[in-house]
């Protein structure tokens, strides 16, 4: 009885993982990941994570017609700050996150979410924001999450950091700490 009773739970575990999505739209790699946006698309070949097109395309609606507002950046900067602050930590829970990312998401408008979106957001873009702010993202050395890089050149490796927040010698909050800390830098400026 006790093998039939186990057997069936496995069987529904497997069914219910099943029935829950595909392996693609869960994400092991960062806690950044867990996100999921109501609004931004992270389906395309190489997207960002919501957390990160949130990031980098904040930054980037300045070449937009649909700026953030000075408004709008006092509304967003404790938040940013709050999410800095949960990055540097490392001990809030996923759920906080999520919450938190979903307040920052809601302070935009309809035309800035569609203006991130339509920026289709890749790793290649963090490499070409952190060139621009002359943020060197390293190779490696030998530190990970367990993901490996074997077998990469040097720059797929580091574009592959990159896209998880990850530089030499961090321990996954590098390029992704220093976009926050550049968005706040920004939001501050526009608050004043």
């Amino acid at each position: 009885m006790k093998r039939i009773s186990l057997i069936l739970i496995v069987l529904l575990s497997l069914f219910l993982a099943s029935c829950s999505g595909t392996a693609d739209s869960v994400s092991t790699t960062t806690n950044s990941d867990a996100y999921v946006s109501p609004s931004l698309d992270v389906s395309y070949e190489n997207a960002l994570s919501a957390r990160l097109q949130l990031t980098l395309g904040s930054l980037k609606l300045a070449e937009t017609n649909t700026p953030i507002t000075p408004d709008q950046a006092k509304v967003m900067l404790p938040l940013w700050q709050a999410l800095l602050n949960m990055t540097r930590t490392g001990n809030s829970a996923q759920a906080e996150v999520n919450a938190l990312l979903g307040q920052i998401e809601a302070a935009f408008t309809p035309e800035q979410l569609t203006a991130i979106r339509d920026m289709k957001l890749v790793s290649d873009d963090i490499q070409t924001w952190a060139a621009a702010n002359n943020v060197t993202v390293g190779s490696g050395g030998g530190q990970g999450n367990g993901q490996g890089g074997g077998g990469m050149s040097p720059e797929a490796r580091a574009t592959k950091q990159a896209a998880e927040g990850v530089t030499s010698g961090s321990s996954g909050n590098g390029v992704s700490t220093v976009m926050l800390n550049s968005l706040i830098t920004y939001l501050q400026g526009l608050a004043q």
